[in-house]
């Protein structure tokens, strides 16, 4: 006999949403203003709230970004990173691609086909060619 757990989560996320409907049916029946002062005054804070959260958002969303481009970089330092993380291209990519032919005669234009933002498609194509490791063709590209 085995045991499987179940998945509440929609349980929970419908009792959840089922508590705040109640809270705010609650909440309007018994306020002592008349229904559109309530409608009205529930409208006026949820626009000056509404402002305060997305700049607090966009703010933490710029600060996390920022603390993360850190950590990355620290890592990079450190020669632990994300495979294909740390690749950074010098020079013009032709020149480069030349230096990789010259150095590996069995490599193709079509496997050194190369776009801004494809790296990782790069570099797992001269993976399979070259037969070495993602962090070993990252070096390599980055030493040229």
């Amino acid at each position: 006999m085995s045991y499987q757990e179940e998945d509440n989560t929609g349980k929970i996320l419908l009792a959840a949403l089922a508590g705040a409907g109640a809270g705010i049916i609650a909440g309007l029946l018994i306020a002592p203003d008349k229904g559109k002062a309530t409608r009205e005054n529930i409208k006026n804070t949820a626009t000056k709230y509404s402002g305060q959260v997305g700049e607090q958002l966009s703010k933490y969303g710029e600060e996390l970004d920022t603390k993360f481009k850190g950590y990355v970089e620290k890592l990079e330092e450190l020669g632990v990173s994300l495979p294909g993380s740390g690749l950074k291209l010098k020079g013009s990519w032709d020149e480069l691609k030349g230096k990789l032919q010259q150095q590996y005669a069995q490599l193709t234009d079509e496997d050194l086909d190369y776009a801004e933002g494809k790296g990782d498609e790069l570099i797992g194509r001269l993976q399979q060619k070259l037969g070495k490791g993602k962090s070993e063709i990252v070096k390599l590209l980055n030493d040229l």
